[in-house]
């Protein structure tokens, strides 16, 4: 699984990354997990809002930090559709 977490290193885009691989870590699914901080990437990737995340190369959120939990329901809709 290929995660992408996009955002120019604000304090939200980190935490999105690091609550990603805790949600990650919970359904012990291997990913690797990209941190894109180019603004041509993330806006090249379709982003609007940061931070924002992509699995797989869809964008599943966007302009918010979810709790680790919905993060793990997030990733596992996203596994479930892919």
């Amino acid at each position: 699984m290929d995660v992408r977490v996009y955002g120019p290193g604000c304090a939200n885009c980190k935490r999105l990354e690091q609550r990603t691989r805790e949600a990650l870590a919970k359904l012990g699914e291997p990913a690797d997990v990209t941190k894109v901080e180019q603004l041509a990437e993330i806006t090249g990737a379709g982003v609007m809002r940061t931070p924002a995340l992509g699995i797989d190369g869809k964008i599943v959120l966007e302009g918010r930090v979810p709790d680790v939990a919905e993060l793990t329901t997030i990733i596992t809709t996203a596994l479930t559709e892919g």
